[in-house]
């Protein structure tokens, strides 16, 4: 059976990060190895929710668990993954500084030179509505 080209391979990976639970645990865990109850009470989210999340990190290798008497602790499997949540930081820094440039810009726009009417700022998601011209914001 040949094996699924490296792109295929790599989005996989991205899908089994992208689930908020699950990045939230390897934030958390950034800091060292964790008992469950402790990601609970961070995260709280329904027990049975963390497990299934949980379960989807120790399948694909990124966490492995320990136990020591009745605690399981969690741990990242290596330290790639620390450095893979710092680079997402830092682009994600720089997209949403842009996105602010851009508002910013738009703010500043003098309505007899563009179609800004007002600097209120509507609040939609993934849509930046000031006063009644709707900008799309790259996301």
């Amino acid at each position: 059976m040949p094996q699924p080209p490296l792109y295929q391979v790599k989005a996989e990976f991205f899908r089994m990060l992208g689930h908020p639970v699950r990045i939230r645990v390897l934030e958390l865990l950034q800091g060292g190895p964790l008992p469950v109850r402790a990601l609970l009470a961070d995260i709280g989210v329904e027990p049975s929710n963390l497990s299934q999340q949980l379960a989807v990190l120790r399948r694909s290798g990124i966490v492995v668990s320990t136990r020591e008497g009745p605690v399981v602790l969690y741990a990242l499997a290596g330290g790639d993954v620390a450095d893979l949540l710092r680079s997402a930081r830092r682009i994600l820094t720089v997209l949403l500084s842009d996105r602010e440039g851009v508002l910013e810009q738009l703010r500043e726009t003098d309505p007899c030179e563009g179609d800004v009417v007002d600097d209120t700022v509507d609040g939609a998601v993934g849509d930046d509505t000031i006063g009644t011209v709707a900008v799309s914001v790259p996301q």
